[in-house]
C-alpha cells in the first residue's frame, strides 16, 4: 500500500528525507521523526465518528465494509462500540475521516 501524506508538500519533504537516509546523510531516528510528522496519523475513532463517515458517504454497512475489506458484522460492532478498528482498517478509516470515503474507494 502506498504511503499517504497529510499534504503534497509533506510528501515531497518525506521523499527528500528518504533519499538523504538512503545516502546515509541522516540517521534512523531523524527518519522516524519525518515518518511520524509527514504520514497521515492513525487516530482512534469513536463509534459515532465511524457512523458519521459512513453516513456522509451515504452508503450501507455492507458497502462500507467492502471498502474497508472487513465484514458487515465488524462494521456493526465498531458502530456500537463493541470492537475498535485496528491495523489497515484503522488507517483506511483515518484517511476516510480526513478525505472522505472516495479516498479509499
Amino acid at each position: 500500500m502506498a504511503k499517504t501524506y497529510k499534504s503534497r508538500a509533506l510528501a515531497e519533504a518525506h521523499e527528500n528525507a528518504s533519499d538523504l537516509y538512503r545516502l546515509g546523510l541522516i540517521d534512523k531516528k531523524t527518519m522516524k521523526n519525518f515518518d511520524r510528522s509527514c504520514l497521515t496519523p492513525v487516530k482512534m475513532l469513536t463509534p459515532a465518528a465511524i457512523r458519521r463517515i459512513r453516513a456522509k458517504a451515504d452508503v450501507s454497512q455492507a458497502v462500507f465494509a467492502a471498502h474497508l475489506n472487513v465484514t458487515v458484522s465488524v462494521v456493526s460492532k465498531w458502530e456500537r462500540g463493541e470492537k475498535f478498528p485496528s491495523g489497515p482498517a484503522a488507517k483506511l478509516l483515518a484517511l476516510a475521516s480526513i478525505h472522505g470515503i472516495e479516498a479509499i474507494a
